[in-house]
């Protein structure tokens, strides 16, 4: 599914750049493009993130 229709990003490639190691929506901007015309897809890749985040265990 798409996250980004103006840049045509998939859900997939958004988890793919968290797995990387991107930890905010810019980071995942300036890798796919994602949130950089109209941003209206920029809260579902904090939701995204939010999720990675909460299921990394603390120490």
């Amino acid at each position: 599914m798409y996250v980004c229709v103006c840049r045509a990003v998939t859900e997939n490639e958004v988890h793919d750049c968290i797995a990387a190691g991107a930890t905010s929506a810019r980071q995942v901007r300036d890798t796919t493009g994602a949130g950089s015309d109209c941003a209206s897809c920029v809260r579902k890749i904090c939701a995204m993130l939010k999720r990675s985040e909460d299921l990394i265990p603390t120490a």
